[in-house]
């Protein structure tokens, strides 16, 4: 297991997975837990940090976590709602503010001389968001710093290695955030700055072995970043014991499966490549909802592996290449109050008939790590700087029903769009581009004659981590090509669009 360095109570806000983004860039391993179901290890944790909450402390039933094995003993960070929730049940006030404190705010007051303060001055950049407000601080609380509108918004509890703050560190608008979160938690807490690729690999081989031992593994290998580094980990930890098996949905990027088992020729993987794509497609027919869709196919990936697990003596484990983002979105933050955003259908488990157990390498770390761990394993730059696609493949990008002909129309969509980014050196400038096609006809006009053909949408994203993204503005020149090679070189499609929507409010998938 990983050392438990920093222990992240989550009251629900959207922003708390940007604190781990944060503490993790800092070398920190950390994990996130509800705020009522704090981990049975919670004593080996270093430090604490409270979330802030789209909730208010001030409601009847405000959300109130049992810190009596926290505060006092550990250091502990306050954020937003924790800062409040502090002053709220330890002897100060928190009141309504006269008007929603939401956006950019600087300090015109910063206590001198404290370390949780260090490098940060009068005027710098911090992001507030809450409608709720400390009037008083609470017992022993002393005031730290202060925006024009904000009296209280940052202060510690005297005695104690507790800090709170009002404004959010976690976000890119505060400006020394950074700053604040290595001061709390390497100058105060004292914690290890040792989470690195090359700690991480090590420390997981090592966790693979003691925990597979001798057993045989499959593993679902889809030609992506994250089954291919679990592959490679798992590899470096049981050697031939691991079989990697490598589905063809039907529902992959034109000519994917082909080039992806030649990919991993040389790399001394197992491959075995299996085309299930008739029983995928037969088990979406008819289904429109996306999270039927999802589930379907979920289904059907299961009893594929199951068919080809019995084939292979003894195989007791089913490696898979989730992480930390597809927990998050799934589960709500190992059940806390965040919403669902939508299932994966890597992530909740196995059906009681599967007789496998689950091992995922990289569960606890996000998208941009699993790169930078893959590189430290040594694995090719090109195969690392692959875009993600989803696990569902292009059943998510067709809306509506899946149907043969609708996926060979949105392959060839695709194909042109990823070529044509590889072509003008714009692929490894985005983080992630697909086609979607729409369940909608448009009028056209093609020679002389009218259409009324498929729309398709054009999607390119830039991101870190795929919790939040920015649609990429790609050149109009670009643009403009791309939607005349699709228009003339795939039947069936007369109109092309570039969706320019960011997440949040979107997702980066359309379903």
């Amino acid at each position: 297991m990983q050392q438990h360095n920093v222990l992240i109570l989550d009251f629900g806000s959207q922003y708390t997975q940007l604190i781990a983004r944060r503490v993790r860039e800092l070398n920190i391993y950390c994990e996130i837990h509800p705020y009522n179901k704090l981990p049975k290890n919670s004593n080996e944790f270093k430090a604490v940090i409270l979330s802030g909450s789209p909730s208010s402390v001030r409601s009847e039933d405000p959300l109130h976590p049992d810190l009596s094995e926290i505060r006092g003993k550990k250091p502990l960070l306050a954020v937003c709602y924790g800062a409040q929730y502090l002053a709220h049940f330890s002897g100060g006030l928190v009141g309504q503010s006269n008007t929603r404190e939401y956006g950019r705010a600087n300090l015109s007051f910063v206590k001198n001389e404290e370390v949780f303060l260090d490098g940060i001055s009068v005027g710098s950049q911090v992001w507030m968001s809450h409608s709720d407000t400390i009037k008083e601080l609470p017992t022993n609380g002393l005031r730290l710093a202060s925006t024009h509108d904000v009296e209280n918004a940052a202060y510690r509890i005297e005695g104690e290695d507790t800090y709170a703050i009002q404004f959010h560190p976690e976000v890119y608008h505060t400006t020394d955030g950074k700053q604040l979160l290595e001061n709390f938690l390497v100058k105060i807490a004292g914690v290890a700055q040792t989470f690195t690729p090359d700690s991480f690999a090590e420390t997981t081989i090592s966790d693979i072995k003691a925990k597979v031992g001798d057993d045989k593994v499959v593993l679902g290998l889809s030609g992506g970043v994250d089954s291919t580094v679990a592959a490679v980990l798992l590899h470096k930890a049981i050697g031939s014991n691991l079989h990697c098996i490598f589905v063809n949905n039907g529902l992959l990027r034109k000519n994917e499966y082909t080039d992806v088992l030649k990919q991993y020729e040389g790399m001394g993987l197992n491959v075995k490549g299996v085309d299930a794509s008739e029983r995928f497609m037969k088990a979406l027919a008819g289904l429109s909802d996306p999270e039927e869709k999802r589930k379907a196919i979920g289904n059907a990936f299961i009893e594929v592996f199951d068919a080809e697990a019995n084939q292979i003596t003894d195989a007791k484990w089913l490696a898979q290449g989730t992480i930390y983002p597809d927990v998050i979105e799934s589960v709500s933050v190992n059940g806390g109050p965040s919403a669902t955003i939508k299932s994966h259908h890597n992530v909740g488990g196995l059906p009681d008939f599967m007789k496998l157990k689950i091992v995922e390498p990289l569960r606890m770390i996000f998208k941009d790590e699993v790169r930078r761990v893959g590189a430290s394993l040594g694995i090719d730059k090109e195969l690392l700087g692959r875009h993600p696609f989803p696990g569902p493949g292009l059943a998510i990008r067709i809306l509506g029903d899946i149907t043969p002909e609708k996926v060979a129309i949105l392959q060839e969509v695709d194909a042109v769009f990823i070529n044509g980014l590889r072509d003008s050196g714009l692929y490894d400038k985005v983080w992630q581009a697909g086609a979607i096609l729409l369940p909608v006809n448009s009028v056209g006009v093609m020679g002389d004659e009218r259409t009324y053909e498929k729309v398709v949408a054009l999607r390119a994203v830039e991101s870190t981590d795929g919790m939040t993204a920015d649609w990429v503005n790609l050149p109009y020149e670009f643009l403009q090509k791309t939607s005349n090679d699709i228009i003339n070189k795939v039947k069936g499609v007369n109109r092309v669009v570039y969706d320019i929507s960011s997440k949040p409010p979107a997702t980066i998938e359309w379903e």
